[in-house]
């Protein structure tokens, strides 16, 4: 595995545990730039940063995290070491463009206004599986592509975790860019927005920061719910979405939520969310998860067979855990150097069928706290409480994914459940359950379990 492909692995796994905020803020501009083996089992990996901030940054807050992915990757205890990298660090993205998106002369204007923009070159409208899920998004996104600031002045998408809200977003930015490669364009999210308000404040740039956004013609914001409950930056995002519409400019907000559900936004801008044309995106069906994998594989140059795809299909619901899964996958099976078959990807997936059959009995939140408590030996009151200990911690975590993937508890619910935690919580908590049911043979054995334990056999 040469270094490009072992980095472009490590970014796909982090991408799945951090925030798009951050990860593409901090770690998306990083280069693996050596690899130094000082034994069998143990070597030093040397990774560069764009500015001493950075630097500084990534070490403190995220050396555990990339120090264990490449640990499992590469089976090896890598030792790391952050440098700073002065010459411009090219930055595919993690999965790699899937088609080129212009030909000719005007590929090098198109690929310098995808960079400034900073869109992710893979989410495109041709690398967008469409089915009856999300047919409807896909439509009023095209449209909007084709008419900036014409068809729908704001079009509004919400859903679920890895249903293809960013990918869609980012397909119309990169569809108006193909138009118009000097289009005025910004993309972020709703806590790069705050961060950057904050930053003009702190610095007394707020007349430059003014300046930029209210002149842009398409804005594209995900993760807008972020911002509700931040009455500062509420305020200058009602006055930024006015003036841009004024301007006859084009805004794509995302949200894992409606307008109307944000308790903590202004009804002003509520108003103003509610007056664009809102698109619900339902959760992948299984016949879509397939075409969503043979398409990232094929970004990869990677042929998927049938049966494989069927089978991951099957067991995976999430878009953004199906592509973490498939790096994982090739990535395995490159440094193994044999084929991807269906016995590969089962032993990859873990338990399979069996630790994630759905349940044939509706049983109260309330007993499956008490449940679990008594599997992990505590009170269920501690499951509540805001402890933190490991075991606390991952006891709780369980819990909470049982109630909402088995029994499909809406997240408000869990939240209560759980002593009114917040809905991004249990989000977090669901993924990271996720996450470690195909790779940690004690969580699966622990869910299985469980689940025995409060719905009888599994």
């Amino acid at each position: 595995m040469n270094k490009q492909t072992l980095w472009q692995a490590v970014l796909a796994e982090l991408e799945l545990d951090l925030s798009k905020a951050n990860f593409s803020m901090w770690l998306k501009p990083t280069m693996l730039m050596s690899l130094k083996h000082v034994d069998k089992k143990r070597q030093i990996v040397t990774i560069a940063c764009r500015s001493p901030y950075q630097q500084n940054t990534v070490e403190t807050r995220y050396y555990g995290q990339i120090k264990q992915a490449l640990d499992r990757i590469t089976d090896k205890q890598n030792e790391l070491i952050f440098s700073v990298q002065t010459e411009k660090v090219e930055d595919p993205g993690p999965m790699g463009p899937l088609f080129n998106q212009k030909g000719g002369d005007s590929r090098s204007a198109y690929d310098e206004a995808v960079d400034r923009v900073h869109l992710r070159p893979d989410y495109t409208f041709d690398s967008f599986a469409v089915s009856s899920t999300n047919e409807m998004a896909h439509a009023a996104a095209s449209a909007v592509a084709r008419d900036p600031g014409d068809a729908y002045h704001l079009l509004f998408l919400y859903g679920g975790v890895g249903v293809g809200k960013t990918h869609l977003m980012t397909a119309v930015g990169h569809e108006i860019l193909g138009n118009e490669t000097k289009t005025e364009m910004v993309f972020c999210s709703g806590e790069q927005f705050m961060n950057e308000l904050i930053e003009a404040i702190q610095t007394k740039r707020t007349r430059a920061f003014r300046t930029r956004y209210r002149k842009i013609q398409v804005f594209l914001v995900d993760d807008i719910q972020f911002i509700a409950g931040k009455d500062a930056v509420q305020e200058e995002f009602f006055h930024t979405f006015n003036a841009i519409v004024q301007n006859q400019g084009q805004i794509v907000l995302t949200s894992d939520k409606l307008p109307e559900e944000m308790v903590l936004l202004e009804d002003r801008l509520k108003s103003r969310f509610e007056g664009g044309l809102t698109i619900d995106i339902q959760e992948p069906n299984f016949e879509l998860r397939v075409a969503i994998l043979h398409i990232k594989a094929k970004a990869r140059g990677v042929t998927l067979a049938q049966d494989v795809a069927q089978l991951i299909a099957g067991q995976i619901k999430s878009t953004r855990r199906l592509e973490g899964f498939l790096v994982q996958l090739i990535t395995q099976t490159n440094a193994r150097k044999e084929p991807i078959t269906p016995e590969v990807a089962q032993e990859l997936l873990g338990g399979g069928a069996e630790s994630r059959r759905k349940p044939q009995k509706y049983v109260p939140p309330n007993e499956i706290i008490e449940a679990v408590a008594d599997y992990f030996s505590l009170k269920p009151s501690m499951l509540k409480g805001k402890r933190r200990t490991k075991e606390l911690v991952s006891a709780r975590h369980m819990a909470m994914y049982i109630m909402r993937v088995d029994l499909e508890v809406p997240l408000k619910e869990v939240g209560r459940v759980f002593g009114g935690r917040d809905h991004t919580t249990i989000m977090h908590a669901v993924g990271k359950i996720d996450k470690l049911l195909p790779s940690s043979e004690r969580v699966r054995r622990d869910f299985i379990a469980l689940r025995k334990r409060v719905f009888g056999g599994g």
